[in-house]
């Protein structure tokens, strides 16, 4: 079933924990303003389910859901989190075949250390052992086929909204009024 419109522009935002996926989205939502939907894994799997992070986890239905609602009310999506490509790899493709308008892929690759040392700054550093984050790790977890683009732990934050907001055209569009 076709989501979204010639116009909605999707965006999939993945990377191991602390790399920078959170305050990416959060920073292409500042830079586009209003009319940008931010599907975030960690608010639907943690706040809202409550669930754990498991394969046919009942997130990965509603995170596919809130995305193609979002799109067909006319909104830009960022959908970001970790997406293990092995758990919500097929749910993507659907997503990405299905969507009208462009979509693009990127892969937030920051390496074991810098995600330990990124991690040690955040709240939930006293919450989640680093040897939980080391357990949660997977070097280059990539979705098949190309459909991202790797952006490396070099890339600052602002550098990286910047590219995003150029390659995906957000940086050419009017805010939406939906």
């Amino acid at each position: 079933m076709k989501v979204g419109g010639e116009q909605t522009r999707l965006v999939v935002l993945r990377g191991n924990s602390a790399s920078g996926k959170s305050s990416v989205a959060a920073g292409l939502r500042d830079r586009f303003g209003r009319g940008l939907a931010l599907v975030a894994q960690d608010n639907l799997r943690r706040v809202v389910l409550r669930e754990r992070d498991r394969p046919g986890a009942a997130n990965i239905g509603l995170i596919d859901l809130t995305a193609r609602y979002a799109l067909d009310a006319g909104y830009h999506v960022v959908v970001e989190g970790i997406l293990y490509a092995d758990r919500y790899g097929d749910m993507l493709a659907r997503l990405r075949a299905d969507h009208r308008g462009p979509t693009h892929g990127y892969y937030l690759d920051v390496p074991l250390g810098e995600t330990v040392a990124r991690h040690a700054t955040k709240p939930i550093a006293d919450v989640v052992a680093e040897a939980r984050l080391r357990e949660w790790y997977r070097a280059r977890d990539l979705l098949p086929g190309g459909a991202e683009t790797v952006i490396g732990a070099d890339s600052t934050l602002s550098a990286t909204v910047d590219r995003i907001m150029r390659e995906t055209g957000l940086s050419r569009l009017p805010p939406l009024e939906p």
